[in-house]
């Protein structure tokens, strides 16, 4: 039973509709499918649910126009797409000089398209007997002669066979031919088969002049060989190999060049000290918003169209695959085909995960597909178009992460304004949190650092040295909080926002203890982590260097932290990404097409080297002409 047929264009307008049910059908679910699909472009497939209904729907690119079915999930329309079909026909073929005409927008569409409701009731009587005379054709089953079990039981009935006669005799004969052939090459069978039996008195007696026999017949074998006298007695073990740059124990002392005094707190001090010397020319760096990732390096976006086609005929390009379509013509899927094979290749190659990488060839063919091109290079322009605007629409947030603005909104509201960074092992949270720290005290905030990480040997010395190279920089702005290690990572961020509330402390970073996305139980204390303490803002820390693991990694953290919520409570989810080691990357910037498409939020910061300064927004642009490079 069809709930809805509605015929749109892209702009929003309806064409045409039909309901088949009585109950009223509200626009919840067609905006719902606008919203999540067609406007966010995360790939198009034909068909959506949304609670109890199926949705399934085709784009017609040419004249801008999306045919739309719904009904029930539970009743199995299996006519649909075929439905479908044959209504895109129907209405391009009835109504294609009203599509063409621009000025028709003007005109109510139900003095145009009204005469579409007589077609549409044969088109949906022959889809329907269609499918009812596909459902009647039952598959006619293999007969007896033909069935596997038939040829076992003629094979059973048949007792023997001329062949079989000659092979059976020779086949028990076999063993004593064998028997006879080796029966001389054992002596001991020989004296086992023509002997009396032997006490085992005689039998142990026999077999020890046997072997007294066979060793000094192998010794005197061995001296006339080597012609040496077996007198000399080789050492027993195996004797050490010394190698050539191995070194020897008394190299140690010319070798050892430590300073006694360098393991005093004084020379600690002092190297800090220093460190925070070599840094004092990046004051002032990052005061204000954060500058944009290779800002001179953006693509323009207006290329004129000798640098278009000059892109185009490179050979070595994925643009390349795409010269076969010349002429005044549509362009199908299958056109497309060896083009989106090209380029989902070149956007895994460029760290891209394969699941958005494929959800964007999607949108790209479904893009493009009925569209009319007339030459080469419009082409390779149109690709290009429809590559970079579903990247650019992918990475753009939904929303903007402003934590300067609201620092000072939870300042007014007399709190602090809590952080919390979290994320596998070795991805760099507690360096890029000393970033964003030295960042938040060049606008003058003063920030609280809570050393949750209780479990890495060396976490809390490394955010102590951070703490007192940021304090040479910029005088009583960063304090530590800690407890040692082993202990609560709940509590100890609990204990610090409240400290840092005491305090007037503007900002509360919280560092977490970095963990892998299978390890259920650090999964669980971080969830209650998030879940005690309610944080302004969870920054996922990940690589840039990752590829497809970042799909794995952002997904589970999401589910632990859905799983262990509060029963009845909205589950708190990551609300930011931050992107490290982005200067190792070169062009493959995939992991954050990756991160983005899989949580839909944004990456807030980008780290890009090795200093305090070194902390960016990310730039789209930069990022897209990476990508298309």
């Amino acid at each position: 039973m069809i709930e809805l047929f509605s015929i749109f264009t892209k702009g929003g307008v309806c064409l045409w509709s039909y309901q088949e049910s009585d109950h009223c059908f509200t626009d919840t679910i067609n905006n719902e499918l606008i919203k999540s699909t067609l406007m966010e472009d995360k790939g198009n497939n034909g068909q959506k649910k949304v609670g109890n209904y199926t949705m399934k729907f085709q784009l017609d690119n040419e004249y801008n126009v999306v045919f739309l079915v719904i009904y029930q999930t539970i009743v199995n329309l299996n006519y649909a797409e075929k439905l479908l079909n044959l209504v895109v026909d129907s209405f391009r073929g009835e109504f294609a000089d009203s599509l063409k005409d621009e000025t028709a927008l003007y005109t109510p569409p139900s003095i145009i398209y009204n005469s579409f409701d007589d077609t549409f009731q044969d088109v949906l009587s022959k889809a329907a007997k269609s499918a009812r005379a596909t459902e009647a054709v039952v598959k006619k089953p293999k007969s007896f002669q033909e069935s596997a079990k038939s040829q076992k039981t003629i094979d059973s009935l048949i007792v023997s066979r001329p062949g079989q006669q000659k092979k059976e005799p020779a086949t028990k004969s076999a063993p004593k031919k064998v028997e006879t052939e080796t029966g001389g090459a054992s002596s001991d069978s020989d004296y086992t088969s023509t002997s009396p039996p032997e006490s085992p008195e005689q039998e142990v007696l026999r077999r020890r002049e046997e072997l007294f026999k066979k060793k000094s017949g192998n010794a005197k074998k061995k001296t006339e060989a080597t012609g040496d006298t077996p007198t000399s007695p080789k050492p027993k073990g195996k004797q050490a190999r010394v190698w050539a740059l191995s070194g020897k124990p008394s190299d140690l002392k010319s070798l050892d060049r430590s300073d006694p005094k360098e393991n005093d707190g004084n020379a600690a001090a002092e190297e800090v000290n220093r460190l925070a010397e070599s840094m004092r020319d990046q004051i002032g760096s990052l005061r204000g918003d954060l500058r944009s990732l290779q800002e001179s390096d953006d693509e323009d976006e207006n290329d004129n169209d000798e640098n278009e086609q000059q892109v185009v005929k490179s050979s070595g390009g994925w643009f390349s695959m795409i010269k076969g379509l010349v002429g005044e013509k549509k362009l199908t899927a299958e056109d497309l085909t060896p083009l989106v094979e090209k380029m989902r290749d070149n956007l895994i190659m460029k760290n891209v995960a394969a699941e958005p990488a494929e959800k964007i060839c999607q949108s790209v063919v479904s893009k493009l597909e009925g569209k009319v091109v007339n030459n080469f290079s419009r082409v390779a322009q149109e690709v290009k178009t429809a590559v970079r605007e579903s990247l650019v629409q992918l990475l753009t947030p939904k929303h903007r992460v402003d934590i300067l603005r609201d620092v000072i909104e939870a300042k007014r509201d007399g709190r602090p304004y809590v952080i919390v960074f979290c994320g596998v092992n070795g991805v760099g949270k507690s360096t890029n949190l000393a970033k964003i720290t030295f960042w938040l005290t060049e606008n003058n905030h003063r920030v609280l650092i809570a050393a949750g990480d209780t479990f890495r040997a060396g976490a809390v010395e490394q955010l102590r040295t951070h703490t007192r190279c940021l304090n040479d920089l910029h005088k009583n702005s960063v304090y530590l909080y800690e407890q040692g290690y082993g202990k609560d990572a709940a509590g100890l961020a609990a204990a610090a926002i409240k400290i840092a509330a005491e305090r007037d402390f503007d900002v509360v970073l919280v560092d977490t203890a970095g963990r892998m996305q299978d390890n259920e139980p650090l999964m669980r204390e971080l969830a209650k982590l998030i879940r005690v303490n309610e944080p302004d803002l969870v920054l996922f820390v990940g690589e840039a260097l990752v590829g497809n693991e970042a799909v794995d990694q952002l997904v589970k953290f999401n589910e632990a932290l859905a799983n262990h919520a509060s029963p009845g409570q909205k589950p708190r989810l990551i609300d930011g990404i931050v992107l490290t080691k982005f200067d190792t990357i070169d062009d493959k910037v995939g992991a954050a097409v990756s991160m983005t498409y899989i949580t839909g939020q944004p990456i807030v910061f980008v780290g890009c080297g090795q200093t305090y300064s070194d902390l960016r927004n990310l730039n789209v642009g930069a990022v897209v002409h990476s990508l298309l490079n």
